[in-house]
């Protein structure tokens, strides 16, 4: 093992509440002193990991984002405020870790991590915290880890459910063993589509420091490895379920096929999708508010959930939410033009897929933006959300 380094009397003070667990002690402090974490999305899950991790002093943190924030992040992004709005992430991040511990060194990456620059990010840490939102960065980081053999803190949250589990393919599965392919492009909402709970990622990520903090102990056999963790916020109920290592797993198992980094957005279909996209026809907000001025024979269908019709509603609008297309399929007269609309354009692009699978035949168009594209291009009074 490595020497370890001292703590000085300020560490000694600052974290004398670690000191004095039998568990941490002297030796763990320095350990965390030590280790070098990268986190990956300074969002809603990489906020509480973040500011759990300098103040418990992880010696250094990488912090991956290439985003902005906005309005809407502060409903539960915690490690940025209201004068950061516009800022990049990284950097908003990076001023909170070091107003809470300036004796933390904050590295930035304001960069989108990607096939191209995953290991050579990723080989700088010794644990990477997961905080991203998609599949494609979630699969691209198992791979990098186990090439690089990093152990992966892993969380995810959804409305008011959240999971958290431990890949480490030395030790046990990765997150292929668990989930070998991902769904569907668009069959799993977003937060920004389907929403979350704002204190969810706070409980889910402060879980996932707890697990990060662990690791650096060399409390390998607490750990979530092997285990995923459910979280059910609305009832309050936790689930454990066992994780086992897939021998035939294409990255992990005994036979690898996958020895060397992919086309995410390929494997995850994103490519695909978006080729898919540009087979429907698409209508901008202003040509819509034009069609609609001029009287012309269209109908427009809102596919977004009931709860959300509350929030925005245009009116003159038929409401069939996306669930119930494949029921209602009658209620769309193919005879006519239909516009189908959601809050950013992604859910009714699905709709329009779902109605072609069922054998629709009338001519589908897709409101790109969504309603939030009319509310910034047509009506500046449209609720945004």
């Amino acid at each position: 093992m490595a020497e370890l380094p001292e703590l000085t009397h300020e560490e000694i003070a600052r974290y004398s509440r670690h000191l004095l667990l039998a568990d941490v002690g002297v030796e763990g402090q320095q350990r965390l002193k030590a280790a070098k974490v990268l986190i990956v999305g300074t969002g809603g899950l990489g906020a509480p990991i973040a500011l759990y991790l300098a103040a418990a002093c992880v010696g250094t943190i990488g912090l991956v984002d290439f985003d902005v924030v906005e309005e809407s992040n502060l409903q539960r992004q915690i490690i940025h405020s209201t004068r950061d709005i516009h800022r990049p992430k990284v950097a908003s991040a990076k001023d909170r870790i070091r107003g809470i511990n300036p004796l933390v060194n904050v590295v930035m990456h304001n960069v989108q991590i990607t096939s191209a620059n995953a290991l050579e990010i990723i080989e700088q840490y010794d644990i990477v915290a997961d905080g991203t939102d998609n599949y494609q960065t979630r699969y691209l980081l198992n791979d990098a880890s186990v090439f690089l053999h990093k152990p992966v803190v892993y969380g995810s949250i959804y409305q008011f459910d959240g999971q958290v589990s431990v890949f480490s393919a030395d030790d046990g599965p990765c997150y292929r063993c668990l989930y070998p392919a991902p769904p569907p492009p668009g069959l799993v909402p977003s937060c920004a589509e389907g929403g979350v709970l704002g204190v969810l990622p706070g409980i889910v990520g402060s879980m996932q420091a707890s697990e990060v903090i662990k690791l650096i102990l060399g409390k390998k056999a607490q750990s979530l490895i092997g285990r995923l963790l459910l979280v059910d916020a609305m009832n309050v109920r936790f689930r454990e379920l066992k994780i086992s290592k897939d021998e035939n797993c294409p990255v992990c198992g005994k036979h690898p096929v996958i020895t060397e980094l992919i086309d995410y957005e390929v494997f995850c279909g994103i490519s695909l999708a978006e080729e898919e996209e540009h087979s429907f026809e698409s209508i901008n907000a202003l040509e819509l508010k034009s069609r609609l001025d001029n009287g012309e024979n269209v109908q427009v269908i809102d596919v977004r959930e009931p709860h959300e019709w509350l929030i925005a509603k245009l009116d003159g609008a038929k409401t069939i939410p996306l669930g119930q297309l494949s029921q209602r399929i009658g209620e769309i007269d193919a005879a006519q033009d239909a516009i189908f609309m959601c809050k950013v354009g992604k859910r009714s692009l699905y709709a329009m897929h779902e109605l072609k699978q069922a054998g629709y035949t009338g001519r589908m168009i897709n409101l790109a933006g969504g309603l939030n594209a009319w509310a910034s291009d047509v009506d500046t009074s449209f609720p945004t959300y």
